[in-house]
């Protein structure tokens, strides 16, 4: 079973970049499809970016499609989430997750989740 552990998470002004780390272990990271989803204060949790055990195939939710950038490097058992021209409705706890199965990344059906890290975006 593969454990998560993000970082990068922090307080940062409206239209600024945060980018966000996501460490894995266990040697089988490189067959884990990985995403990364958010959940805002009284909101549902949401899909933000979701990534391939190859990197060939990508999902991001609209809201931050043309500002979020998912990628992973597989040498270093870790994925990554670059966020540019971040805005106060980006404001939430970054979770990272893991499955074998691209599709239940997609939906949030994983069989491992990351403890999260806080992003606050400031007006």
């Amino acid at each position: 079973q593969v454990q998560l552990v993000e970082s990068g998470g922090g307080l940062v002004q409206a239209g600024g970049s945060l980018r966000l780390s996501c460490a894995a272990s266990g040697r089988t990271f490189s067959r884990y499809a990985m995403g990364w989803f958010r959940q805002a204060l009284g909101k549902e949790r949401e899909a933000v970016a979701v990534i391939s055990w190859s990197g060939d195939s990508t999902y991001y939710a609209d809201s931050v499609k043309g500002r979020f950038t998912i990628s992973r490097d597989n040498a270093k058992n870790t994925v990554y989430l670059q966020m540019n021209s971040l805005k106060p409705e980006d404001t939430a706890v970054y979770h990272c997750a893991a499955d074998r199965d691209y599709a239940r990344v997609v939906v949030g059906d994983v069989v491992a989740w990351g403890q999260g890290t806080q992003v606050t975006v400031s007006s």
